[in-house]
């Protein structure tokens, strides 16, 4: 398992490691009107998800707003962004950012795509700030779980791995 801190101090990651060339795990989680989405609502299609903690803080907001600018660049990749944040929340979040493509999804019910990709942080019940690139027939292409969650993802290699993946 990756080694991660929060501020400086460590934490421990629950759920299964995934790895690149891992079938992506399938995870059910809620959109802003609590309906359940899972993976196989966007199958077929590249994926970029960026997981953040929580929308509300300073970081997941930016790295949500980069992410969302740079795809819309990008032909044939979503965009997902999952946090443990509650729909009503994430909802709010949108409506507040201005952003109309983005697609919030919340793990807070039972941490299903936290535990399926082994990014809980079991002392804060938050998601490790990670971001995925799953291609089209559905397997891992990229992987970066953040040492330090206060900091940003490599948002270059993140982007360079979603235009690669067919």
């Amino acid at each position: 398992m990756a080694s991660v801190t929060f501020k400086g101090t460590p934490v421990t990651l629950a759920g299964n490691e995934v790895k690149v060339g891992d079938p992506a795990p399938d995870f059910t989680v809620l959109d802003e009107n609590l309906q359940e989405v899972t993976l196989g609502n966007f199958r077929n299609q590249v994926l970029l998800i960026s997981v953040v903690p929580s929308l509300d803080t300073g970081v997941c907001d930016a790295q949500t707003r980069k992410f969302n600018e740079e795809v819309n660049k990008l032909e044939g990749v979503k965009l997902l962004t999952i946090s443990v944040d509650l729909p009503f929340a994430q909802k709010r979040w949108c409506a507040k950012s201005g952003l109309e493509n983005v697609i919030t999804l919340s793990d807070h019910r039972d941490l299903s795509f936290g535990q399926a990709y082994g990014v809980v942080m079991k002392e804060l019940r938050l998601l490790a700030r990670s971001v995925f690139v799953v291609d089209s027939s559905g397997k891992i292409t990229y992987k970066e779980i953040v040492p330090e969650v206060s900091a940003h993802p490599n948002y270059e290699a993140a982007l360079a791995a979603a235009k690669q993946a067919k």
